[in-house]
């Protein structure tokens, strides 16, 4: 088996967090956000690399933040990131050596995946090539056109959201970015791009406790599944 390498981008601007300080270096309990995110990946025994993508200017910033002093062995570069998401994917993607077997995208703003959902979607990939953590919807979900008016209610049982991290054969979610920049799609998401290439992409059930931060109240959820799982 080869090299499995994360791509963690926390270039993100964080505007509704309300705060001066982007959300991925806001403290959560003890550490910031990031170091949170980190740490579990620095404790997953498949990968073996990390690469993390920061807003340009900011990798002096990071590296004081959140990197001075720990032990996070695995990081192999601190790269900057672009002006969409998936701009920054593409630039952690393009420092990865071709021994690369698996990539595992994960938001820097998710610290509460766990190692052993992490291994899950690994696994799964490694068998039909791109595999997501994800968790069924709760609420009924409705499709709306531009006036606000509902045009149709999906069954939610086939509804998922999905998560990260999202974890692909290297060569395949190289092909899908690079698909994507020549022909000018943005997803929100890198499992689309994937799947614009007509490959299947297998859903991994996770955690709702797996959540990305985004507002205040996410910190306060946060922490609280933080002190839960230390009792």
């Amino acid at each position: 088996m080869g090299n499995v390498i994360a791509v963690i981008p926390a270039a993100g601007v964080g505007s509704r967090m309300g705060t001066n300080i982007k959300k991925q270096y806001l403290n959560l309990m003890d550490r910031p956000v990031l170091a949170h995110t980190l740490g579990v990946l620095e404790e997953c025994p498949d990968i073996t690399g990390i690469v993390l993508v920061v807003a340009p200017g900011e990798e002096a910033l990071c590296k004081k933040m959140v990197l001075h002093g720990k032990e996070f062995t695995k990081i192999m570069a601190v790269v900057p990131g672009g002006d969409h998401r998936q701009t920054s994917v593409y630039n952690g993607l393009a420092v990865l050596p071709e021994t690369t077997e698996l990539v595992v995208i994960h938001d820097g703003a998710r610290p509460l995946v766990q190692t052993g959902e992490i291994n899950r979607v690994i696994r799964e990939a490694r068998a039909i090539g791109a595999a997501a953590l994800a968790v069924p919807v709760k609420d009924t979900v409705k499709v709306v056109n531009d006036q606000g008016l509902v045009v149709y209610t999906p069954p939610r049982e086939t509804l998922w959201a999905v998560q990260t991290p999202q974890v692909f054969r290297y060569e395949l979610i190289m092909k899908a970015h690079r698909a994507a920049k020549e022909t000018g799609i943005f997803a929100t998401d890198d499992c689309a791009l994937v799947e614009a290439l007509g490959r299947p992409v297998r859903l991994v059930p996770g955690s709702y406790e797996n959540i990305k931060i985004t507002t205040p109240e996410d910190l306060v959820l946060a922490e609280a599944f933080l002190r839960r799982r230390k009792q």
